[in-house]
């Protein structure tokens, strides 16, 4: 289960969490108790002995990130940003609708970054962008009849 968007890891926390249950461990509860007591899956209790076994506390020290690394830095996510407000038909798209796999061709083409069109969608909401539906108008018919159109839609 990851963080709420906009919350980082406190990866010192998660090392001292880390420390803490092979203490308990090296005191004799079993991997269960011990995953009870930090709020772990006692699988991963299993995994963090295993590794104390293999490499001692340096097999349990932290990291400074989790995740791959981003392709994109943030002068390159404020270019982005930028091309994204321009809109589709300054980049040559035909209609004026910003899709998932148009942003996936656009950051290739211009950063040479590939990202699979399904997580497009994690980049734009870190960008401050929601997902949208375009409102359908009729175009054969006037205001009114529009409106009651539209409000059946």
């Amino acid at each position: 289960m990851g963080n709420p968007p906009g919350v980082r890891r406190d990866f010192e926390e998660l090392e001292k969490r880390r420390m803490r249950a092979i203490g308990f461990w090296q005191q004799g509860e079993t991997p269960v108790a011990v995953a009870g007591r930090v709020g772990v899956a006692p699988q991963t209790v299993a995994r963090w002995v295993h590794q104390f076994r293999r490499q001692g506390e340096a097999g349990l020290k932290g990291t400074t990130r989790a995740g791959r690394i981003p392709g994109l830095d943030p002068a390159r996510l404020e270019r982005l940003k930028m091309l994204l407000l321009a809109g589709p038909e300054k980049i040559g798209y035909e209609t004026s609708r910003w899709t998932c796999p148009r942003v996936a061709d656009l950051i290739e083409r211009r950063f040479g970054v590939q990202y699979h069109p399904g997580h497009i969608w994690k980049l734009l909401r870190g960008l401050g962008w929601t997902p949208q539906q375009p409102i359908c108008h009729s175009l054969d018919q006037g205001e009114a009849k529009t409106l009651h159109w539209v409000s059946k839609a």
